[in-house]
C-alpha cells in the first residue's frame, strides 16, 4: 500500500532515493523495484533488520533490475549520516507528525537532495486525524507517537521555508480513516472488537485483490476523508527560488 504517487514523483533508473523513517520499508521496495539505488533509513533497529531481510529476498527473487542497489541502515534523522547533495530523491513518510524538530528533519533532507531533486513528503491529514485525537488519549499520548497535526497549508509553508519548491498535493486511504476511527472507538490496542475486525478483514482483501469498485471508491472519497497528505516539491538549483502547490 504506497502513500506517494509514483506518476507524481517520477524516478529513473540509477536514481539515488532516500526512504527517511523506512519502517517497514514499503516505499523503499517500490523504489527497489524500479531501479533505483536506495538507502532506507529508521531510527529502529528492528525495523531496518527486517527491510533488510526483504531487500535480500528480493534481490534473490529477481525482482529489482540490473544497476538497482538497496540498503538498509539505522540513523538519526536530525543527523543524516550522508554528504550534502548525497541524493536525487527523499521521500518522508507518515514521519513529521512523530518528531519535535520538524524543521530540523527538513532543513536535513534538502541538505542532502542534490539541486533539481525531488522530495515526498507525507503526513495525516487534518480532519481525519482531529477525529482519532477526539475519540482516543491513547492513539496519541504514547512515546513515539503523533505529537502534532498539520493542516495542508502549514506543511506546504513549512516545505517553502525550508528553501523547497512545492508542485503538487494530493490526499491518500480514504477507505483506511474510517478503520481508525473503529480502532480508536473501541480501544487502540482492541483488535478483537468485531467491526474492527471486519474492517480489517476488508482491507486487507483490498488491498490484496483491488478490485475496481473500490478504487474508483476511494478515489472519489480521497479529497473528503483521505487519511494521508501528500505534498511534492522540488529542491532549486538557485536559492530564493519557489513555485505554489498545484
Amino acid at each position: 500500500m504506497l502513500t506517494v504517487d509514483f506518476t507524481r514523483f517520477p524516478l529513473a533508473a540509477g536514481d539515488r532515493v532516500l526512504d527517511l523513517g523506512c519502517g517497514a520499508g514499503r516505499h523503499a521496495f517500490e523504489c527497489y523495484r524500479r531501479g533505483g539505488r536506495v538507502v532506507a533509513l529508521d531510527r529502529s533497529g528492528d525495523e531496518v533488520r527486517e527491510v533488510a531481510k526483504w531487500f535480500a529476498a528480493m534481490q534473490e527473487a529477481g525482482e529489482a533490475p540490473a544497476g538497482a542497489t538497496a540498503t538498509a541502515m539505522q540513523g538519526d534523522a536530525l543527523a543524516l549520516p550522508f554528504p550534502d547533495e548525497s541524493f536525487d530523491a527523499v521521500i518522508v513518510s507518515e514521519v513529521m507528525e512523530h518528531i519535535p524538530d520538524d524543521k530540523g528533519v527538513l532543513a536535513e533532507m534538502v541538505r542532502v537532495l542534490r539541486p533539481g531533486g525531488r522530495i515526498a513528503v507525507t503526513v495525516p491529514r487534518y480532519g481525519p486525524e482531529k477525529v482519532c485525537w477526539a475519540l482516543s488519549d491513547a492513539y496519541h499520548e504514547v512515546e513515539g507517537g503523533h505529537i502534532r497535526i498539520y493542516r495542508g497549508d502549514e506543511l506546504l509553508a513549512r516545505i517553502r521555508e525550508a528553501g523547497l519548491a512545492p508542485y503538487g498535493t494530493h490526499h491518500a486511504h480514504a477507505l483506511h480513516s474510517p478503520y481508525w476511527w473503529l480502532k480508536c472507538a473501541f480501544g487502540v490496542d482492541n483488535d478483537k472488537a468485531l467491526p474492527v475486525r471486519a474492517y480489517h478483514k476488508l482491507l486487507v482483501w483490498d488491498i490484496m485483490k483491488k478490485p475496481r469498485a473500490t478504487r474508483y471508491a476511494e478515489q472519489l472519497l480521497n479529497p473528503v476523508v483521505g487519511k494521508s497528505f501528500v505534498a511534492y516539491a522540488t529542491k532549486p538549483h538557485l536559492p530564493g527560488t519557489g513555485a505554489s502547490a498545484e
